[in-house]
């Protein structure tokens, strides 16, 4: 039996020590933990939170993720969010399932980059933690790397601007969230898995792996010596649904084949500082594939003719692909979770149809092979890494 320091990376922490529960496996790979990025179990009426989240179980999946709006001025939530909240974190807690929250603008200008900003961030996310104490963790903003979600990316010379604001933030987060519990785990990064480095594009975004290396650099330069984060997270999609999660990147794109560059790009980052970097934790908290919805299942669809809606697979491939994405990130050692976008298709294919269950629950003939994986994924039974 191989005892695999991977899901149970001791991660002791300066501020606060906390700890991956070690689990040890046969076949040398490790335990992970699978869930969904899902807000449609969000209700305010407690039972239909309950029932939606009852889908994430019965998927296999012990997680889930949620997302939540904040923006410039506020310091606590709205209290008609803070009850869908607890009614999804309530019903998470009966089930065993960890939660994690992602909390971001729902326009990119609203990014805080000020301090008087990022303070009222910090304040806002240190309320929802006191407020939801049963929560696993929190996810600091949603790809910052990408101008649809952090302004601005560069100043009037080209400079990376993005990265340090979203670095000064991530600081002011873990510190008010540590003196809440050193027991929540910050998620820091959260990147999508490309960007083009061009600041006179029209869409002006940064590439994860210079995003990561300005991140490091911000770090240095502040002379801060606490972490500013607990696990790294990132969302490893690929171009299109046909691509499996294993293909790996030549250029300056991360996804699950890119794993030895990613935890390179981490200690260059970080290595010899306060904050973990080739060891630190990472999370992929955001992956999908599309599947082809048959003809027999399309009635509660819309814009069935999108050409989004036709960057799909099989059923069968979709289970296959998810399966991979678990297999891999069970192999490598510092991973500690995979999460699925969605648990539900959206209706719209202009939108994505990624879940193992359409749109009005009913479960895919993938279902039943996802469940089965993630299952023995977080068993760290799936993977044999040798």
């Amino acid at each position: 039996m191989k005892l695999v320091l991977a899901a149970g990376l001791v991660a002791a922490v300066a501020a606060g020590a906390w700890f991956f529960l070690v689990r040890p496996s046969d076949d040398g790979g490790h335990g992970i933990t699978v869930g969904a990025l899902e807000d449609s179990v969000k209700w305010p009426d407690p039972k239909m939170a309950d029932d939606r989240v009852e889908f994430a179980s019965r998927a296999g999946f012990n997680a889930l993720n949620v997302t939540t709006a904040w923006t410039q001025g506020q310091t606590e939530p709205d209290p008609g969010e803070l009850k869908v909240l607890r009614n999804v974190a309530n019903a998470a807690e009966k089930r065993k399932i960890q939660l994690l929250v992602t909390v971001y603008a729902a326009r990119p200008r609203f990014a805080p980059t000020t301090a008087e900003q990022q303070g009222q961030y910090a304040d806002f996310m240190a309320t929802l933690a006191r407020d939801l104490p049963s929560l696993d963790g929190f996810a600091v903003w949603n790809e910052p790397n990408l101008n649809g979600f952090w302004l601005s990316q560069y100043d009037s010379s080209g400079k990376d601007i993005a990265a340090p604001a979203y670095e000064s933030l991530l600081a002011r987060t873990y510190d008010s969230l540590k003196a809440v519990s050193s027991k929540i785990k910050v998620y820091g990064g959260n990147l999508a898995p490309r960007g083009f480095d061009n600041a006179e594009s029209p869409r002006p975004t940064h590439a994860p792996t210079t995003f990561i290396r300005d991140m490091g650099q911000a770090y240095r330069s502040s002379g801060r010596t606490k972490p500013i984060m607990d696990v790294f997270a990132l969302h490893p999609y690929q171009t299109r649904s046909a691509i499996p999660p294993s293909q790996a990147h030549t250029g300056t794109s991360l996804g699950f084949g890119d794993y030895d560059k990613l935890v390179s790009l981490l200690g260059e980052a970080f290595d010899g500082t306060g904050q973990a970097g080739s060891k630190l934790p990472i999370a992929y908290t955001e992956f999908g594939v599309q599947s082809t919805i048959p003809e027999s299942a399309q009635e509660p669809y819309t814009n069935l003719q999108s050409p989004l809606g036709r960057d799909a697979v099989s059923e069968e491939t979709q289970a296959d692909y998810y399966k991979q994405a678990f297999e891999l990130a069970a192999c490598q050692p510092t991973v500690i979770a995979v999460y699925i976008f969605h648990l539900f298709d959206e209706a719209d294919l202009n939108r994505w149809q990624s879940g193992p269950y359409y749109t009005d629950t009913r479960p895919k003939t993938s279902l039943d092979a996802i469940a089965s994986a993630a299952k023995k994924a977080r068993d760290g039974k799936l993977a044999d890494c040798s």
